[in-house]
């Protein structure tokens, strides 16, 4: 029998709590819902989730907080943040701590489902891009990514904490290297185009990469940017 994921809902207003866990649950979802960050721990502690989905402004602790506290805790539930209406700093900082997408509120139900769908797709089975699980590690410059783990590992063999959009972004790039790849080629290797085509994520998602891979935010060895074109890997890549 297939498993149905597990969706934790975490917002501290009760009618939206509700309205978007009854949609998810029409869609044959298992739903759970959390008021704060205390029921949220609660939760995340009896079962596994298999997504969350975050409201940003929440009093006390809120969703970059929270979103923060899991990924330094190397927890990878993937996890969608509610942000405002045209709030863009906040999204963008959703994003930086961890998160996997963005809603905007007010938002409509199938774009909702859609999104749920499309980050389930994405970490719950290898990306597109990760073409050959036969050879389990890509090596370069001291780094190297375990792809049976889904892990990355300093030269000093320390493990870096990569959400699953970063690992998915990482591989495409790694296993094309020297090759100038576009925004639009990035978004269909890793996200199967589930994302708008203007989303800034892909650029947010570098940033994040280069300061976890130790470059010079000015002058990037590893992963450079082609104005006007995308994004190199201009590491020598080794796989095994």
């Amino acid at each position: 029998m297939k498993r149905v994921p597990h969706i934790l809902v975490v917002d501290d207003d009760r009618e939206l709590r509700d309205l978007v866990g009854k949609v998810l649950e029409r869609e044959g979802f298992r739903i759970s819902r959390a008021e704060d960050g205390r029921a949220m721990r609660r939760t995340l502690d009896t079962g596994a989730i298999d997504l969350i989905v975050l409201d940003l402004m929440m009093p006390g602790e809120d969703g970059l907080t929270l979103c923060r506290e899991l990924r330094g805790a190397q927890d990878r539930t993937p996890i969608i943040m509610l942000t405002a209406k045209g709030d863009d700093i906040d999204r963008i900082l959703g994003l930086e701590m961890g998160a996997d997408d963005y809603l905007a509120k007010p938002f409509n139900s199938r774009e909702l489902i859609a999104r749920v769908r499309a980050v389930l797709r994405r970490t719950a089975q290898p990306a597109p891009a990760d073409s050959s699980p036969d050879l389990r590690y890509l090596s370069f410059e001291g780094w190297q990514l375990d792809r049976s783990k889904r892990e990355l590992l300093s030269p000093e063999g320390i493990v870096v904490s990569l959400s699953s959009g970063e690992y998915d972004l990482l591989v495409a790039l790694a296993l094309r290297p020297n090759r100038t790849l576009t925004r639009d080629m990035l978004l269909d290797l890793t996200r199967g185009r589930a994302s708008i085509v203007f989303d800034r994520s892909i650029d947010i998602q570098i940033s994040r990469l280069r300061r976890k891979l130790g470059e010079d935010p000015k002058n990037p060895s590893i992963i450079k940017t082609v104005w006007g074109g995308g994004y190199l890997f201009a590491a020598d890549v080794t796989e095994t």
